[in-house]
């Protein structure tokens, strides 16, 4: 009778391999150095450089008890949603007809997937569609990519995080944002 456990596992012919499984994606660092280089985005991660959480993150914490301080108050970031909302809508409103493309960030340049993200964006390109993508790198940078060879409009919606992210090199039109749920808005505008 086999027998599993962690540290030494029993393969189907009795061999055993030592140490941990390994896990079956790639890490994001594994992944960095095989997509196409990220353009640097200062107005992103402006919150991290300094050491301070992102707006999602002051939004979700417990407020603490402070003086009046009017910019940090619920009313002000009300009107900093309010105020992505309109430059959102402002950016993509002459856009016209536009396809937003979804997919991993994991996903490397040789992966089958990339290529046909490439392909199905080139053709929707060549359609008249604008292609719209969070802006980052795996199957987003591959619809910017396709949409950029094809002669379209290649846009990207880039989120504020608390790690460092980037715009593609690919992305024509860059529109950053700081709540999760604005940006959501846009992809489907």
């Amino acid at each position: 009778m086999k027998q599993f456990n962690y540290k030494n596992r029993i393969t189907e012919d009795g061999g055993s391999i030592r140490g941990p499984k390994r896990p079956l994606t790639a890490s994001s660092r594994d992944l960095e150095s095989l997509n196409a280089p990220l353009k640097p985005n200062m107005s992103l991660n402006r919150a991290n450089r300094m050491g301070a959480p992102t707006e999602d993150e002051q939004l979700l914490r417990k407020p603490e008890p402070l003086p009046a301080d009017f910019t940090r108050s619920d009313t002000w970031r009300v009107l900093r949603i309010m105020g992505e909302f309109v430059s959102g809508f402002d950016t993509l409103a002459e856009v016209g007809a536009a396809v937003t493309m979804f997919g991993s960030a994991r996903i490397k340049e040789d992966d089958p997937m990339y290529q046909s993200a490439v392909d199905l964006a080139q053709m929707l390109s060549e359609k008249g569609f604008a292609i719209i993508t969070g802006g980052g790198p795996g199957i987003m940078e591959a619809a910017n990519k396709g949409a950029k060879e094809a002669g379209g409009m290649s846009i990207g919606c880039n989120i504020e995080l608390p790690f460092e992210q980037g715009t593609n090199a690919y992305v024509d039109v860059a529109i950053n944002f700081r709540y999760f749920f604005v940006r959501k808005t846009m992809f489907v505008k």
